[in-house]
């Protein structure tokens, strides 16, 4: 790991180098009159929202699109000839992520390349560096630390910013971060007093939003899949899947072949969301999770019990969207803060 400092100036000319070489640069962007923000590509970096409110939705469209092309296929008398989508990408920068939209892609990379390497992800991921910047504890539905994470956690990012006097100090994490720090417009480190302050400010302000997950938690999950806490849990639900579609870790897809003709089409991978009342539904009109309940209650086993005992990955990184973007107030912290003390207890 190497540790460098980079002034704003600085900052602002490393954008324009990367985009005059044609690298694609994504960057929190204002927007609502700067009352929220979103990831976009930027030119320069004045338009870049940098240490601004949370983007709305995480970087998970930057790996996993909403909806994507997985071939072309025509067929003829005889045959059917497939046209494959290129699995190689062009460079590109994520500048100023949330320690937990970066973390959220390491998570998912344990199931992109389980039994199958997911060669869109990976070739996403290969061609993306990823440089984030330490939060300050943006608000009470932030939750990191419950779930082993913290608010200039590393994980996920090739180099992590923290902001010291006068502009960053530059952690390289990965190879990939070494090579990236070692570009001329960074220079020796420095600002480590303020940076060190920053970092436990924000840690002090998300630790008391939620209990740390126990070791034991996902266990107890599994040993109490019938929990009291999971009757009435989705009175609030209206299965719509706003939590899923912002998440960074929720990854459920569909996958349709769409014709395009009487002798074509495509084949589309797009996101699915296992709120809804179609997800699990049988053709048989059987649907093994019928209520809304058994639904919510799938969501919160798979994040903090069936994903862990797989992949020893907790499938949540704290972020909050989830809270922020429910129409309905469902309240991932305050379930957690039901569930927490009776595994506890135990």
């Amino acid at each position: 790991m190497k540790t460098k400092f980079i002034s704003q100036a600085d900052l602002a000319g490393l954008v324009a180098d990367l985009v005059g070489a044609g690298t694609k640069v994504i960057a929190p962007v204002a927007t609502r009159g700067g009352m929220s923000a979103d990831y976009r590509s930027i030119h320069k970096l004045e338009e870049a929202a940098i240490g601004g409110p949370m983007p709305r939705r995480s970087l998970k469209e930057y790996f996993l699109p909403a909806t994507e092309v997985l071939l072309k296929w025509k067929q003829t008398k005889d045959d059917v000839k497939l046209a494959e989508v290129p699995t190689t990408f062009p460079a590109q920068v994520i500048l100023g992520a949330r320690p937990c939209d970066a973390a959220g892609v390491e998570v998912l990379d344990k199931v992109m390349g389980w039994d199958y390497q997911d060669e869109l992800w990976f070739g996403r991921r290969k061609a993306t560096t990823i440089v984030s910047l330490a939060c300050d504890g943006f608000d009470g539905a932030c939750f990191c630390s419950a779930v082993g994470l913290s608010p200039d956690a590393t994980k996920g990012s090739d180099v992590l910013l923290v902001p010291a006097e006068g502009g960053f100090l530059a952690e390289s994490v990965t190879a990939k971060g070494d090579a990236f720090v070692d570009g001329k417009r960074f220079g020796e480190a420095k600002g480590q007093a303020a940076a060190d302050g920053f970092r436990k400010a924000a840690r002090e302000k998300v630790l008391p939003n939620v209990p740390k997950l126990p070791e034991h938690f996902a266990d107890w999950m599994a040993k109490n899949f019938e929990h009291a806490e999971f009757k009435g849990i989705a009175q609030r639900c209206n299965g719509c899947g706003a939590c899923a579609s912002v998440c960074p870790t929720c990854h459920c897809f569909d996958i349709v072949d769409e014709p395009e003709g009487l002798d074509c089409g495509t084949r589309r991978r797009n996101w699915d969301f296992c709120a809804t009342c179609k997800f699990t539904l049988h053709a048989s009109g059987h649907n093994p999770r019928g209520t809304q309940d058994e639904r919510f209650r799938q969501r919160v086993m798979h994040k903090f019990s069936i994903y862990p005992k797989r992949f020893n990955e907790v499938l949540c990184t704290g972020c909050g969207r989830c809270v922020r973007a429910c129409p309905a107030g469902m309240d991932l912290p305050e379930i957690l803060g039901h569930l927490i003390p009776a595994a506890k207890s135990v």
